[in-house]
């Protein structure tokens, strides 16, 4: 009776096992028979998204590439928003660096102007234009005969927030001149320095330290002392500050003088203004 009873569950486990699929096939058939309209489109998309694993795989694989070609896009964009803030960034930073720099110019020009009238001489302000490649110790300024310079008038610099000697004109146009600096081999003027006023000849050095020569061998200078213009410049006023001194050594030829090796005050390869004292003003 127990064997029975087992082989008629064996049996309907059996039925039961072909039954589905034969359902499937059943039920695919008749939906192949009916048209494909209506409800029955829907149904069969269904059961096709549902019965088919392929179906349903690929389904899965167009909306994950639908997602990846969207985030791709997002990231796109933000790249590109980001390049675009960066380059702002940096428009931002140059403007503010150009503005500091005006500000700084103008401060430093409104420094120039305000010691104009508190000077004893008269004469012109001049932009450095031009400065010669193969004369780095000469310049071109902006004003020339047709604002009353003259060759040989005397230059001055502001360095500092002081007035200094810069050099002479040596050569004039009706709206240029050539200004030989302090720091060229061919400039000189008479000087005198320190406390004791000891009087020589400043002789620009060029690439080497400008020296004052024919001091006395005994005269009491040292390093660190002022170095003014003398009153027997016939082209300086006096008094202007020419520099101060970096070192003294005794003159090797004769060992009768002193050789006194100057740091000029004023910055030749830094100058973009100078004043000229018109010559019938110099005194």
């Amino acid at each position: 009776m127990i064997q029975q009873k087992i082989q008629k569950k064996d049996r309907f486990a059996s039925r039961r096992q072909f039954l589905l699929p034969g359902s499937f096939l059943l039920i695919s058939f008749l939906l192949m028979l009916l048209p494909l309209e209506g409800v029955v489109a829907s149904v069969k998309a269904v059961l096709s998204y549902v019965f088919i694993p392929p179906i349903r795989a690929s389904h899965e694989t167009v909306k994950y590439a639908q997602d990846v070609h969207r985030t791709v896009r997002e990231l796109l964009t933000v790249h590109q928003e980001n390049q675009n803030l960066k380059q702002r960034m940096e428009t931002a930073q140059l403007l503010i660096a150009q503005a500091e720099n005006v500000m700084a110019e103008n401060e430093r020009l409104n420094t120039i102007l305000d010691m104009g009238p508190q000077h004893r001489w008269t004469g012109q302000w001049a932009r450095v234009a031009y400065r010669e490649p193969t004369q780095w110790n000469t310049v071109i300024i902006d004003k020339g005969s047709d604002n009353g310079i003259r060759v040989r008038s005397a230059v001055l610099a502001v360095e500092k927030e002081q007035e200094c000697l810069a050099g002479v004109v040596v050569e004039v146009a009706d709206t240029t001149a050539k200004v030989l600096l302090v720091t060229d081999e061919d400039f000189s003027a008479s000087v005198q320095i320190g406390q004791q006023q000891e009087t020589g000849l400043l002789q620009g050095g060029g690439l080497m330290a400008s020296r004052v020569k024919y001091i006395p061998l005994l005269a009491n200078i040292v390093p660190g002392d002022k170095v003014y213009t003398a009153s027997s410049s016939s082209i300086f006023p006096a008094g202007i500050v020419v520099g101060k001194v970096s070192a003294v050594r005794q003159d090797d030829s004769f060992q009768t003088a002193l050789t006194v090796e100057i740091e000029p005050q004023m910055r030749a390869g830094a100058v973009k203004e100078l004043f000229v004292i018109t010559e019938e003003n110099k005194k």
